[in-house]
C-alpha cells in the first residue's frame, strides 16, 4: 500500500488548471447508455473512480477508449448484460447512476449495493422512488432487481438528491410524455448531464433550477461535450494557498460555480481575486475570522446548490485552523463526515466536535506533523492540505482514497513547490 511523505512549511507558488469535475464525468459515462451510437467527452479526469466506472461499462458491453489526454469514447452498440459487477460496484457510490440508464435502454437492471465514501448513511430511497413512480418495479435483497416499461410521471423528489436526479432524467427522457421533476438538484455536475443529454437529442427544460420538465424521446444520438471544470478542486486550491501562506494562479475555472465557494471563503479572511476565467489567491490573507453582526460567532454550513457544496467542508475545517477567532462548522449532509477532526486535533488543532454534524474552531494553531489515514476523499484531501501546511514531516496513509477524487495529486503538487513523496 502507498502513502505520501510530506515535509510542511514551504510556500507554494505557480498556476494549476483544475481538473475537470468528477461528480459531472461519472453520470455523463453512464449516459452513453442511451444510445447505440459514440458519445465522446472531454475534460475528463484521470482518477480511479473514472476508471472503475469504465470497467463496469465494459462488463456491460460498451466499447470504451481513451482517444488522447481527458479525452473518452463510448459506444454501447449493444448491452450485453443487465447485472452490474458486484466488486466493481461496491467500489463507487456512482454506480447505481447506472440503474436508470439501464431500465431506459433494456427495461431492466440488477443493482448490487454501491460503494464510496464512509461518511455516514446515504439514502438509496429516493432513486428507488424516482423509477417506480416512472413504472419500474423495484425487488430488494442482497441486490435489487429493478425492471419495466417506463412512463412519464410526475415526480417530487423527498430530498434534493444529486445522482437521484440524475437517474430520473436519465430514466425519463425515453419515457413516453412529459415528465416533470420537482425538488430536483440543480448542481453544476447535474447541469452538465442535462445538457449532455439535450445535445444527444434528449428535451430536458428548467436546466439550473429545482424544476425540471424532461419531454420523452424515442431514441438519442450520439454527442460530443466537455466536461466542467472542478469547482470542487478549486475550492481546494484556495485552502491550499491560504494554509501554506501561498500565491497560487487557478486558470479556467467557472466562475459561475465559486459565487458561494469565494464568500463562505471571505468569512474565514481570505479573498480571491478573478479576472475572466483565472482566480488569483494572494499570499497576503488576512486569515481573521470575520463575525456576525453583533459579534457573535459565525458559521460555515452547507447545504444543496446553490448552498455551500458539502465537498468542500472538510477543506474549510482545516482552513479555520489557522485563522485567527472561532467559527461554527456545521455539516448538515453527512453525520460522519466530521469524524476526521481528531485527526487534526492529534496535529494541534484546537477544535470541539459537538456533536456528528457540529464543529467549533479556534484559531489559529500551530499544525505538527503526525501519521495519519486517509478516511475518504474530501477529509484525505483536507489532511493533505494540513500535512502541507504543519510543522515537520507527516506520513499519509490510505490514498488511494486521495486519488478516487484529485488527478495526479502529488506530481501536480510537487509542480508548485511541495515536498511530497510517493513510497510504497
Amino acid at each position: 500500500m502507498s502513502s505520501f511523505i510530506v515535509e510542511g512549511g514551504n510556500t507554494l507558488h505557480g498556476q494549476v488548471r483544475p481538473a475537470g469535475n468528477k461528480n459531472a464525468a461519472l453520470p455523463m459515462m453512464a449516459a452513453s447508455l442511451l444510445t447505440a451510437e459514440p458519445v465522446r467527452l472531454g475534460n475528463v479526469p484521470d482518477i480511479r473512480d473514472v476508471h472503475t466506472m469504465l470497467e463496469l461499462l465494459e462488463a456491460l458491453g460498451v466499447d470504451c477508449s481513451w482517444e488522447g489526454p481527458g479525452r473518452l469514447r463510448l459506444e454501447a452498440a449493444e448491452v450485453r448484460s443487465a447485472a452490474l459487477n458486484s466488486s466493481l460496484a461496491s467500489r463507487i457510490r456512482a454506480s447505481i447512476l447506472l440503474a436508470g440508464p439501464m431500465l431506459a435502454r433494456t427495461g431492466q437492471v440488477r443493482l448490487p449495493p454501491p460503494g464510496g465514501d464512509v461518511i455516514g448513511r446515504r439514502r438509496l430511497d429516493t432513486h428507488f422512488e424516482a423509477l417506480q413512480r416512472l413504472g419500474a418495479s423495484v425487488e430488494l435483497g442482497e441486490e435489487f432487481l429493478l425492471r419495466g416499461k417506463l412512463r412519464a410521471a410526475e415526480i417530487f423528489l423527498d430530498e434534493p438528491s444529486v445522482t437521484g436526479t440524475e437517474n430520473a432524467v436519465m430514466a425519463a427522457v425515453h419515457a413516453a410524455g412529459a415528465t416533470v421533476l420537482r425538488n430536483a438538484a440543480a448542481e453544476p455536475h447535474v447541469q452538465d448531464l442535462c445538457r449532455l443529454l439535450n445535445s444527444m437529442g434528449a428535451r430536458i427544460s428548467g436546466i439550473g433550477s429545482s424544476e425540471l420538465t424532461i419531454e420523452g424521446v424515442e431514441s438519442l444520438s450520439g454527442a460530443s461535450a466537455d466536461v466542467s471544470p472542478d469547482h470542487i478542486e478549486v475550492g481546494s486550491f484556495i485552502g491550499l494557498a491560504a494554509v501554506t501562506g501561498s500565491e497560487l494562479v487557478i486558470g479556467d475555472v467557472e466562475p459561475d460555480h465559486l459565487t458561494i465557494i469565494r464568500l463562505m471563503f471571505e468569512r474565514l479572511g481570505v479573498v480571491c481575486e478573478l479576472e475572466g476565467r483565472t482566480l488569483r489567491v494572494p499570499s497576503d490573507q488576512s486569515l481573521e475570522i470575520r463575525m456576525d453582526i453583533g459579534q457573535h460567532i459565525p458559521k460555515i454550513d452547507d447545504g444543496p446548490w446553490p448552498q455551500f457544496p458539502a465537498d468542500l467542508v472538510s477543506i474549510a475545517l482545516v482552513l479555520a485552523t489557522q485563522c485567527r477567532g472561532t467559527v461554527l462548522i456545521h455539516e448538515k449532509m453527512f453525520e460522519s463526515r466530521m469524524f476526521f477532526a481528531d485527526k487534526l486535533t492529534a496535529m494541534g488543532a484546537r477544535i470541539v466536535i459537538c456533536d456528528p454534524h457540529r464543529a467549533v474552531v479556534v484559531g489559529p494553531t500551530t499544525l505538527r506533523g503526525s501519521v495519519v489515514e486517509s478516511p475518504d476523499i474530501r477529509a484525505g484531501m483536507a489532511i493533505l492540505i494540513a500535512a502541507l501546511g504543519a510543522e515537520g514531516r507527516s506520513q499519509i496513509y490510505n490514498i488511494g482514497q486521495i486519488e478516487r477524487g484529485y488527478e495526479r495529486i502529488d506530481e501536480r503538487l510537487r509542480a508548485l513547490g511541495a515536498s511530497i513523496e510517493r513510497v510504497a
